[in-house]
């Protein structure tokens, strides 16, 4: 058994990966820093293959495509956000966001879904975020680029189900966990009393129940109790009453605030 993570150099992805080397599963660690895959390889107790790779190069991902003849498992983790106002915000850091977040993951998604169809098994997992449910001001094009990857995996899902295939997708949406994303993006979950609440999940916890939920089939992997009746209640809000909710809330992150 084998599963492909990008993203594994930390966070979620890092997580997933010892959860899944726990259960037996080889690892095909992708991210960009070499030697944190080389720090996870030395960790695991079962076989890592490290590739260095940036996802935000089409022909990289592309590249990828010689590990899904060997692979059961592919994991979508990769993915940054980019914070700000759209007007100020720096164009050429959100086209690399959008080639790693939507690009990537539609290309590694395709390649992989086929080759799978092909053997009749296999699991993906693509990590979107609760930011794919609602308007996003001050995070606009992140919060764009993971309902891509939510509707993308929904909508595969269904195809999937039609054929009666066995292979299955599932797409991950959580709330704020204490990953490296925070200092990447220029933003603060622990603010206020958030932590008090128990709104920030740990990393390994949301590791564990999203594999967890990936293999028994769930489709929407959502982890919280309060995550997912916030997923709820917005049924109830206007797109517009949501969006200045949002903008009051983002406004807070901002680190230094």
């Amino acid at each position: 058994m084998k599963a492909l993570i990008t993203g594994a150099s930390s966070g979620l992805g890092r997580d997933m990966a010892r959860v899944l080397s726990s259960m037996g599963y080889d690892i095909i660690a992708v991210a960009r820093r070499e030697e944190a895959l080389l720090e996870l390889k030395a960790e695991l107790k079962t076989e890592v293959t490290v590739v260095k790779c940036d996802l935000s190069k089409e022909e990289e991902c592309m590249a990828l495509s010689r590990y899904a003849k060997e692979t059961d498992i592919l994991i979508n983790n990769a993915g940054f956000g980019v914070f700000g106002e759209f007007a100020e915000s720096e164009l050429s850091s959100e086209l690399k966001m959008i080639d790693t977040n939507v690009r990537a993951v539609h290309i590694l998604t395709k390649i992989f879904v086929k080759e799978f169809k092909k053997r009749g098994s296999g699991h993906i997992l693509n990590v979107a975020s609760l930011a794919a449910f609602f308007p996003g001001p001050l995070f606009g094009a992140y919060y764009a680029s993971k309902a891509y990857v939510l509707r993308l995996s929904q909508g595969i899902a269904e195809e999937l189900r039609k054929e009666k295939s066995k292979v299955k997708i599932s797409v991950l949406c959580p709330g704020p966990v204490h990953t490296g994303f925070e200092k990447a993006s220029g933003v603060s979950f622990g603010t206020g009393t958030e932590k008090m609440k128990g709104m920030i999940l740990e990393s390994r916890p949301v590791a564990e129940y999203a594999i967890k939920k990936m293999l028994s089939g769930k489709e929407v992997i959502i982890p919280g109790f309060l995550m997912k009746a916030g997923v709820f209640m917005r049924h109830f809000l206007s797109d517009k009453a949501l969006a200045k909710a949002l903008y009051f809330i983002q406004s807070k992150k901002m680190i230094g605030k």
